[in-house]
């Protein structure tokens, strides 16, 4: 009778003890972030302005910031500057939908079918040997400065990161899970469907991570080669016109979109993944 009266109450304590921890732990995180960030961009800014660093280079953070606000309120030579995004932001997400959509199916393809593998292997390997500044030059001189070249050197680069992710998540399936469902009668598409797909789910949704930061590689690095507009044009020709403040800021710029596509990745995992268990985590332990 003590124990049934007793346990609530300690069940409630240490979920409030647990809860409270997780708290303190999560604020010592961004606290922790935040230093890093200070340490850097504030010794960044010392170095610049006692000419330890120089500015001419590298740039400075103030400067960088100004020049940001600039774009913002003064708009770009090719326009303004949320066009700039807009256009980065739309050749990196047809690139990655597509290649998104192909890697899972050559990947589930491939990882299932041992004669697809064994005749396709070889040229997924050289095409995935290509170097993507050579990629992107051949494919900017053939589709030309608009958005066609663009999307394709993002599809290419999304593709293999989801691709091997599939191929392998495919490869990974429980080969006594299949065989039970075939003794059930389930046809191969059936098995495809309700037993290959989810177990290699959790690798294509690892890959996103991954693969959203080369779409957008690709789309930087296909404007930077030559565009009408985009976040990469702003890089080159603040890099012709010598302005290290105009290719730090929109770096910067990128990196902010990339951090919001990242947590909304995270946020679309955690939707599609919530039937699995939390992993148990404690302050010792590493990423």
């Amino acid at each position: 009778m003590t124990a049934a009266t007793v346990s609530p109450t300690t069940a409630t304590t240490t979920e409030t003890k647990h809860s409270s921890a997780r708290r303190r732990r999560k604020a010592l995180v961004y606290v922790t972030r935040l230093l890093i960030c200070v340490v850097i961009f504030g010794g960044w800014q010392l170095f610049t302005q006692i000419g330890l660093v120089d500015k001419f280079f590298f740039g400075q953070p103030t400067e960088i910031v100004n020049q940001a606000a600039k774009w913002f309120a003064n708009g770009t030579p090719y326009g303004s500057l949320w066009t700039q995004i807009g256009v980065t932001l739309e050749e990196t997400a047809f690139g990655f939908v597509i290649g998104v959509a192909l890697g899972i199916v050559f990947g589930i393809a491939l990882g299932r079918v041992q004669f697809l593998a064994e005749v396709l292997g070889p040229f997924i390997k050289v095409v995935n040997s290509i170097p993507r500044i050579v990629l992107g030059a051949i494919l900017t001189v053939a589709f030309g400065l608009g958005l066609e070249s663009k999307v394709l050197l993002v599809i290419v680069l999304v593709f293999f990161s989801v691709f091997f992710n599939a191929f392998q998540g495919a490869r990974e399936v429980d080969r006594n899970l299949i065989a039970n469902v075939r003794i059930l009668g389930a046809s191969r598409t059936q098995v495809i469907r309700q037993v290959v797909l989810p177990s290699a789910f959790t690798w294509i949704l690892a890959s996103l991570h991954v693969s959203f930061g080369f779409a957008l590689i690709g789309a930087i690095v296909g404007e930077y080669m030559g565009a009408q507009r985009g976040l990469g044009l702003l890089i080159s020709q603040s890099q012709n016109t010598f302005n290290p403040n105009g290719v730090f800021a929109a770096m910067f710029i990128i990196a902010i979109v990339a951090l919001v596509a990242e947590g909304l990745i995270t946020l679309l995992e955690r939707r599609l993944l919530a039937w699995r268990p939390p992993v148990s985590t404690n302050d010792n332990t590493g990423i």
